[in-house]
Order: structure tokens, then sequence, then C-alpha cells
């Protein structure tokens, strides 16, 4: 349901862009990529991209108990240093004000990811904290 009004509608050309760039991240495999997408709707508390993505995890065979934890990634022992990294990263940069982006999350990134795996993780993230934006703005709820 969309509170506010129905910008796929408005502008869908756009929206339709903005969703056929997706296929060009493609050096992150899906679950990675749901369970970033999910830790960045996560911090800007987006309840449709939460609940899209939380299935789009389990869809991409990743574990409940793995998406369950995300929020404890950091503690939890589900995620391996490769993936920890790839949501450190998320993390620093979907909060860039208060991070810059800092040097250690991105050296921590780059130990376990080549070129092009960082830059379609950072890609990932400016997209989906745009999408984020447009649903929170527009109040875009989960079915």
């Amino acid at each position: 349901m969309i509170e506010r009004l129905d910008y796929v509608a408005i502008n869908g050309p756009a929206i339709a862009a903005m969703a056929a760039a997706k296929k060009r991240m493609s050096s992150i495999e899906p679950g990675l990529r749901a369970l970033i997408e999910l830790r960045v709707s996560q911090i800007n508390g987006c309840a449709y991209c939460i609940d899209l993505h939380s299935k789009e995890a389990i869809d991409a065979g990743e574990d409940k108990a793995r998406v369950a934890h995300l929020a404890d990634w950091q503690d939890a022992p589900h995620f391996n240093p490769a993936e920890k990294a790839a949501l450190a990263w998320a993390e620093a940069v979907t909060l860039l004000p208060e991070t810059g982006a800092d040097d250690a999350s991105y050296e921590a990134l780059a130990m376990h990811h080549n070129e092009t795996e960082i830059v379609d993780i950072t890609l990932i993230i400016a997209q989906m904290n745009a999408w984020n934006r447009l649903a929170v703005s527009f109040r875009h709820e989960p079915d």
C-alpha cells in the first residue's frame, strides 16, 4: 500500500530505469546482495524493503538464522569475514554523515573483495538507500 502517492504510476520510466540498473551489479551473489539490501533497509527503517529483502534473502537460499541475526551481524557467528566486511561497508556508506565512509571499513572490504565487487557492493548500497528514501518518503508499506 502506498499512503502518500504512487511514485511508480507517476514516473514509471524512471523507476524502471532504477530497477534495470540492478542487473548491472552482477558480481555479488544474490544471497549477499539481499543481506546488504536488508541491512541498509533496517538502518533506514523502511518497512516495505525490510519485508521484501527478507523474503528475497530466504528465496536466495539464505538460512533463516542468518536473516534473523542480521541486525547483530558483528557478534553473530553466522557471517564470514568477507560478509562482515560488506555489511560494515553497507553501514558506513548508509551512515555517511557519521562515518565519512571510514578508511578502516574500506580497507576491511578491500581485503575480501576485488575492485569490481567493491564497486558493485557500493552501487547496491547507494541504490538501496535511494529505494528506501522513496518508500519511506511516500509511506510505501508492505502488502
